[in-house]
């Protein structure tokens, strides 16, 4: 069609301009209107329905766009206002390669077998049957452009397979990733695309802040030490003593530095975010591409990041359809990461309602043999390779109080290979039940987590020192059971599971909790008789 105006135009022109009826204002704009329309031919013929995933790492809803007033978030707010806000948004493991598995699977960890992370003497990988329901694969299957940046994370890549792997970015500066994908959005195709953008930012990282004049020093989370920083430099400082200090920490000198480092962390996500969609608009796309911002779990603080608490769980997750009439909604929804694949697949026009799974599904037996690999080796799974275990929020994004899941289930079972301290949860809108098979054990920390002046500061004055809403002791020693009320107490400070005036909401959430193991074929069901 643009080439019929082009060529239009260009007929009007010569036929005006042989009969000498045109004057220099008329050539002027003519000219214009054709080079206009011929700049801007990739862009009109652009394909539909491309997806942009942007996961940050370790970054809990700390954004203007949920009522956070210390944040600095601009770019994330402007989409909320654009889009879908998710209030009840949860991780279904608060570890980086677990979380990360069930992004890109559709499946919770016990059925992708990706338990922990998957780097150095971790080595847990996803089982290779899982390549039937692999995001980046299924997209691909269906003629999407598959790319990814920045962090990945996740095993065998032969399963997780993008056909092109953006480099040139440092991942601990997402306006730099941004950039080094601009090609890849600006390529002349008729085939939609999908990128996976993945900050490794705010992560703990860079050692710590050598200028503070504590004992205990905060963690540099990835940020420039402040005495290096010019006058031109976009980073954006935060004073620790006007941040908010959240319940499950103790509001600390040293607490307060580290989150000024992680809010600072975070306002350097956000900017990334922006680059990328002045990419996806000059572009042309952007009115053609599904955008969504979340994280792969909470903050990287104890009683956050590798435990099954809100603080943990909680994630940020904002939805821009392009497509979607309402705009600016505030969903009540309870979702799940192990919605995301499903969603996204939904958004291609690939989704198969009888089976919950792709439409063109690929037989994990035959790829295998017809790679010449793992044809003797334990592939995972056979039964429930065809179906997801998450539920498409593409129907629910223009609604403010949806039916969606009744609730959510998460577990917990290794971060490093060290930390074997599975956990099971049931979250619903009234209640939610953990429950710490290994109880027995003290709890393990991550290794980040451990050093964290934030948790050294309490943990260096004994069990009894307090530590948020609990105390060191409470934190270390968990109980077999924690039952909350998520709208009395959503803080989690109270566990209700050792009152007896609550004997029986206690066994109505176990025994809900054993149907949803047993529904999900989780082998850790089998604790309920064996422990």
């Amino acid at each position: 069609m643009a080439e019929g105006l082009r060529d239009s135009f260009y007929f009007s022109f010569i036929s005006c301009f042989n009969y000498g009826v045109m004057q220099k204002k008329i050539i002027i704009n003519l000219l214009l209107c054709f080079w206009t329309i011929t700049a801007t031919t990739a862009q009109t013929n652009a394909a539909d329905r491309n997806i942009v995933f942007f996961i940050a790492d370790d970054q809990s809803p700390t954004l203007g766009c949920y009522g956070d007033q210390a944040a600095v978030s601009p770019n994330v707010d402007a989409l909320a206002k654009d889009g879908t806000m998710f209030r009840n948004a949860f991780a279904t493991t608060a570890s980086c390669s677990a979380s990360r598995s069930v992004v890109m699977s559709g499946l919770h960890n016990h059925a992708n077998g990706q338990y922990g992370h998957t780097h150095n003497f971790h080595k847990f990988n996803s089982f290779p049957n899982v390549v039937a329901l692999s995001l980046p694969r299924v997209l691909g299957n269906a003629g999407y452009r598959t790319a990814r940046i920045g962090k990945y994370h996740v095993a065998p890549e032969e399963v997780f397979y993008f056909e092109t792997v953006l480099k040139g970015a440092d991942a601990r500066k997402p306006t730099q990733m941004a950039n080094a994908c601009e090609e890849f959005i600006k390529a002349s195709s008729d085939q939609p695309f999908f990128l996976y953008f993945g900050t490794s930012d705010p992560h703990r990282s860079g050692g710590i802040d050598q200028t503070s004049k504590r004992d205990l020093k905060p963690n540099l989370f990835g940020n420039p030490r402040q005495d290096t920083l010019g006058e031109d430099s976009p980073e954006t400082i935060f004073d620790p003593a006007t941040l908010p200090v959240p319940a499950f920490l103790s509001d600390t000198p040293e607490t307060r530095e580290e989150l000024a480092m992680y809010y600072q962390s975070c306002a350097r996500v956000d900017r990334g975010l922006g680059r990328l969609v002045e990419i996806l608009k000059d572009a042309g796309v952007y009115d053609k591409t599904l955008i969504v911002v979340t994280s792969d779990h909470g903050m990287a603080f104890a009683g956050g990041k590798t435990t099954v608490f809100e603080a943990g769980l909680k994630v940020p997750f904002v939805v821009r359809d392009p497509y979607q009439q309402n705009r600016g909604i505030e969903s009540s929804a309870l979702i799940s990461h192990v919605d995301i694949t499903p969603s996204l697949v939904d958004f291609a026009g690939q989704l198969n309602p009888e089976t919950n799974g792709p439409k063109n599904w690929v037989n994990p037996d035959k790829f295998w043999k017809q790679q010449g690999r793992y044809v003797n080796e334990n592939r995972g799974p056979k039964k429930g390779m065809k179906s997801w275990h998450g539920k498409s929020w593409l129907g629910i994004l223009g609604d403010t109080d949806p039916d969606h899941q009744d609730s959510i289930f998460a577990s917990h079972t290794f971060h490093e290979i060290q930390m074997y301290y599975p956990m099971r949860v049931l979250r619903d809108r009234k209640y939610k039940l953990i429950w710490n098979i290994a109880y027995k054990l003290d709890y393990p920390f991550a290794a980040d987590l451990w050093k964290a002046s934030s948790w050294q500061a309490q943990f260096q004055k004994g069990l009894d020192a307090s530590y948020g809403n609990k105390t060191v002791g409470q934190y270390i020693q968990r109980p077999q059971f924690e039952l909350y009320d998520m709208q009395s107490d959503p803080d989690e400070a109270y566990n209700l599971a050792e009152k007896e005036e609550f004997a029986e909401v206690l066994q109505l959430y176990k025994d809900k909790l054993k149907d949803r193991q047993k529904l999900l074929n989780d082998p850790w069901i089998m604790k309920w008789d064996y422990e």
